[in-house]
C-alpha cells in the first residue's frame, strides 16, 4: 500500500494536552466541530460525493472536520483484492478537505456491507457490527502506513460496539490479553469485552504513527463513556453517540469525563421533531467544550436535501457551526 505525503495542504498535526485538542507544534487549543458524510461505507465511490459539496459543508457551513465513515472490506489489502481505486476515492475527500481548513475523521462503520447484523427497532437491517474483528487491526495499521505523513487523517477506531440485536446471528468474538480471540457466550457487549479490542485497535495504530489523533467510542451504540479512560492509554480522544432515545443524563454518560480528558460526539443528530433537543444539546456541548460531528449530511436523519438546503435540524446544526467559540 502506497504511503502518501501530499494530501493534508499544511494543516497542523494534533495531539490531545489535558481534556483539549491542541496544535502539536503550538499546543494552542482546537474544536473540532462538522459534520458526517456518510456514503463510503455501502458505496465503494463514496455514494457520489463531490469537491462542490465538501465547500458547503466547509465554507458555507464552517465545518473544520469530516467525519467520513468507511466499510472495513473495502479498504483492507489482501490476497487476491486491492484496495486501490476504494482508498483513492478517500484520498479524495482527505485531499479537498485540507485544502479547505479541514480534518478528516476516518471511521471504522461496517466490517462489511452484505452481513446483516440484526433488525433495528425500525424495521430496518442493520450492518454496523457489535464489535470490530481481527482484520480490523490489520486494516487500521494498513491505514496508519499509508497515512502517516499526513496531519489532517485522524482515527474513529470502531463506529458504536454494543450488545447484539436479538436476530444478529453473527458470531461475536473477545480478546484475551495475548491477542488471541474467543466465541462469546453473552450477546452483550459491556467495557470488559470492548476494551481489549479497544486496546489491539490503537496499538495496530500507534505501532506505525505514534502521534496518531485517535477517537474511541463507549458502548452502548457508542453513548456510554462512563468506564473510561483506558488506564495506561494517553492522547486519545473518547467519542459519544448522541440521540435523543438515550435519554437526558449526559453528565453521567460523558460529560462529567469532558472536565478531565478529551470528548468528542461523534454523532448527534434529529428530524424535524428533534430541533429544540438538538439546541439544548448543541449548548451543553459548547458549554464544556465538546467537538462534534453531526449525522448525516446527505443520508437520514439528514441535515441537508437537494441543492444543500438545510432540513429543520440542519438549520440547528448550522448555527452552532456559525457561533463563535474561544477555547481555553
Amino acid at each position: 500500500m502506497a504511503r502518501l505525503s501530499h494530501l493534508s495542504h499544511g494543516l497542523a498535526a494534533l495531539k490531545t494536552a489535558g481534556n483539549r485538542i491542541v496544535e502539536a507544534a503550538t499546543g494552542r487549543p482546537v474544536m473540532l466541530r462538522g459534520v458526517n458524510r456518510s456514503g463510503f461505507e455501502y458505496s465503494q465511490t463514496g455514494a457520489g460525493i463531490t469537491a462542490e459539496e465538501i465547500q458547503e459543508i466547509t465554507g458555507c457551513w464552517g465545518a473544520n472536520v469530516v467525519r467520513l465513515p468507511f466499510n472495513q472490506v473495502w479498504a483492507l489489502e489482501r490476497p487476491g483484492y486491492d484496495p486501490s481505486a476504494y482508498l483513492e476515492a478517500l484520498d479524495f475527500v482527505i485531499d479537498q478537505a485540507a485544502a479547505r481548513g479541514a480534518y478528516t475523521l476516518l471511521d471504522l462503520q461496517w466490517l462489511d456491507a452484505v452481513t446483516p447484523r440484526g433488525t433495528t427497532g425500525e424495521g430496518r437491517t442493520n450492518f454496523v457490527a457489535a464489535l470490530p474483528e481481527w482484520a480490523s487491526g490489520e486494516l487500521w495499521g494498513q491505514l496508519a502506513r499509508r497515512y502517516l505523513r499526513e496531519s489532517a487523517v485522524l482515527y474513529d477506531i470502531f463506529n458504536e460496539p454494543h450488545d447484539a440485536l436479538p436476530d444478529d446471528e453473527s458470531e461475536l468474538r473477545g480478546m484475551r490479553e495475548d491477542g488471541s480471540t474467543f466465541a462469546l457466550e453473552s450477546r452483550r457487549v459491556s467495557m470488559a469485552e470492548w476494551q481489549p479490542w479497544a486496546r489491539y485497535l490503537i496499538a495496530a495504530i500507534r505501532g506505525v504513527n505514534p502521534d496518531a489523533l485517535i477517537f474511541v467510542s463507549g458502548v452502548n451504540w457508542g453513548y456510554d463513556l462512563r468506564c473510561f479512560p483506558l488506564a495506561g492509554v494517553e492522547g486519545v480522544v473518547y467519542s459519544t453517540h448522541v440521540y435523543r432515545n438515550k435519554g437526558k443524563r449526559w453528565d453521567e454518560a460523558f460529560g462529567s469525563l469532558a472536565a478531565t480528558h478529551p470528548v468528542f460526539a461523534g454523532e448527534w443528530g434529529g428530524g424535524a421533531l428533534d430541533t429544540k433537543w438538538g439546541e439544548r444539546l448543541a449548548a451543553y456541548l459548547m458549554e464544556r467544550g465538546i467537538g462534534w460531528t453531526a449525522w448525516s449530511w446527505s443520508d437520514e436523519p439528514r441535515l441537508v436535501d437537494a441543492g444543500y438546503v438545510p432540513t429543520a435540524f440542519g438549520k440547528v446544526v448550522k448555527r452552532a457551526l456559525g457561533e463563535r467559540i474561544e477555547v481555553t
